[in-house]
């Protein structure tokens, strides 16, 4: 009997990948941004990172299956429920660039 892993890994087909670099603007550092960012992103089965940036904003790159990359950006403009949100800055990067093999906060 095979086991399904927890969380889905990388696609191995870049091509149905996507990739992204976002900037969230707003009161988005020292509410749980960060940590709330990460419990959806693993829930999504996304791998990443999620940093705060010294301007306030929080950055974030993402990889995984295109919907659910989108899903991720959805909740990116709401945030958690502290938060508030102002700006929401997306850049699509070369789908597979990301070499992580889980969501993580980077200092």
């Amino acid at each position: 009997m095979s086991r399904t892993p927890a969380s889905n890994p990388p696609d191995p087909h870049p091509g149905r990948l996507r990739t992204v670099h976002v900037v969230v603007s707003g009161t988005v550092q020292g509410v749980g941004f960060r940590w709330a960012c990460i419990q959806v992103a693993e829930d999504l089965g996304l791998v990443g990172r999620v940093r705060n940036r010294s301007d306030g904003d929080v950055e974030v790159t993402a990889q995984g299956a295109p919907d659910d990359v989108s899903r991720l950006i959805a909740w990116l403009h709401r945030g958690p429920r502290w938060s508030q949100v102002m700006d929401v800055a997306v850049t699509d990067l070369r789908p597979g660039s990301v070499r992580a093999r889980s969501f993580d906060v980077d200092y």
